[in-house]
């Protein structure tokens, strides 16, 4: 597709980066994300997303907006509570950028639903705020060899990989849900909102990265970030030929 007047000039500093340039722009354009959580994290990833040009961008999250969330969830407002947290992005997304077409999923994503969801796109970024969630999209799009990004976040501190078919997934690392109450929830240990603000963006950058043809992907990396002390380090991980979800000998 070739890029109009008003799109050279709105993306004019995408198109100068080294690597990305009118091509890359042109696959933004023409490509198809799924943001799972309108929460803190899909906040900062939907924002950038659709600044960037991506051109459809679905957004699933099954709840409404509550006071509470506005601390950290800075793509609702105080006028948004009460209102599906999908409407409320999307009307948000429209404003800030018309060239993005958005798909709303106005449901929790479970077990039944989730592998039609995932279909449509071609990166999926887990924005979501319980085990529960991450082990199911993480099975679901390594069935369907979907690239998807990983995040969850934590009073001061983050993680982020990006899976690809072949690579370390979630359950390399993690294994399997913890049980109830082994980890708190961001209700009980808090959470700064800045905090998923800073790791929504770098999502976002990977899947922009991705969609775009860019490399240095967090794929086989976990990244941990400590907000606190302002501290980063990437640690290794493999696939695990144990995984009973990515070997490659497991009838998936």
């Amino acid at each position: 597709m070739a890029l109009s007047e008003s799109q050279l000039a709105r993306y004019g500093c995408n198109i100068a980066i080294d690597g990305i340039g009118k091509d890359g722009q042109e696959k933004l354009l023409s490509s198809r994300a799924l943001v799972i959580g309108a929460g803190g994290l899909g906040s900062a990833a939907l924002f950038y997303l659709s600044a960037a040009g991506v051109g459809t961008i679905g957004v699933a999250d099954g709840d409404t907006v509550d006071i509470s969330n506005l601390q950290r969830q800075i793509i609702h407002n105080g006028d948004d509570v009460g209102r599906f947290k999908t409407d409320s992005a999307r009307e948000k997304i429209n404003k800030l950028n018309p060239d993005a077409r958005v798909a709303v999923y106005a449901r929790r994503v479970d077990a039944s639903g989730i592998s039609g969801l995932i279909g449509d796109y071609d990166i999926v970024l887990d924005c979501t705020d319980n085990f529960t969630a991450k082990f199911l999209i993480n099975d679901a799009c390594v069935a369907a060899k979907k690239p998807f990004v990983h995040c969850g976040v934590l009073a001061w501190s983050g993680q982020i990989f990006t899976y690809l078919p072949g690579r370390a997934c979630y359950r390399c690392v993690f294994k399997d849900e913890p049980a109830p109450g082994a980890v708190p929830t961001s209700a009980q240990a808090g959470i700064l909102g800045a905090v998923p603000g800073v790791f929504g963006s770098l999502q976002a950058a990977e899947a922009i990265k991705y969609l775009s043809g860019q490399a240095g992907l967090l794929t086989d990396r976990l990244l941990i970030g400590d907000i606190a002390g302002m501290e980063f380090r990437t640690v290794p991980i493999r696939p695990d030929p144990a995984c009973p979800v990515c070997f490659r000998g497991h009838p998936l």
